[in-house]
C-alpha cells in the first residue's frame, strides 16, 4: 500500500497518481473520540506542507488537520461532511479528507512508513 504518515497524525495514499488521498490516522481519531463536525478546504485551494488545511472536532476537542505534503486541494470528502462519524468508523477508508495534487513529491520522502509511524504513536 502507498501510504506514509505525517507526525501531526495525518495519512496520505498516493496509490492514484492524479491526486494523493490525505486523511487522519486511527491514533489521531481515537484520541479525539466521536467526530462530531469536519471543516474542509476549498477545492483549488494550495497548501504548502505544514500549514492548516482543515479542522476537526469531536466532543472531547478540535484539532487542525495538517497538509503532509505541498499542494493544491482537487477533491473533498462531502460524504465526510455530511457525516462526520466516517472519520471514527473508517478513518483510513470512507473517512478521508481531502485530495491533493502534489506540488512536489520528494516530500513523501520525509513521512513515515506504517511500521515507523506506529512506533511514533505509541511513544506519543
Amino acid at each position: 500500500m502507498s501510504i506514509k504518515f505525517s507526525k501531526e497524525h495525518e495519512w496520505i495514499n498516493t496509490a492514484d497518481t492524479n491526486a494523493a488521498v490525505v486523511g487522519i490516522t486511527v491514533h489521531a481519531q481515537d484520541a479525539l473520540g466521536d467526530v462530531v463536525f469536519v471543516d474542509l478546504p476549498a477545492v483549488g485551494t494550495t497548501f504548502n506542507e505544514g500549514e492548516v488545511a482543515g479542522v476537526v472536532e469531536s466532543v472531547k476537542a478540535a484539532a487542525d488537520v495538517y497538509m503532509p505534503v505541498s499542494g493544491e486541494i482537487v477533491e473533498i470528502n462531502e460524504a465526510l461532511r455530511d457525516d462526520p462519524s466516517l472519520a471514527n468508523s473508517d478513518p483510513l477508508g470512507a473517512g478521508w479528507f481531502f485530495k491533493v495534487k502534489l506540488s512536489d513529491a520528494s516530500q513523501l520522502d520525509a513521512l513515515m512508513d506504517k511500521t515507523a509511524y506506529d512506533s511514533f504513536a505509541a511513544g506519543a
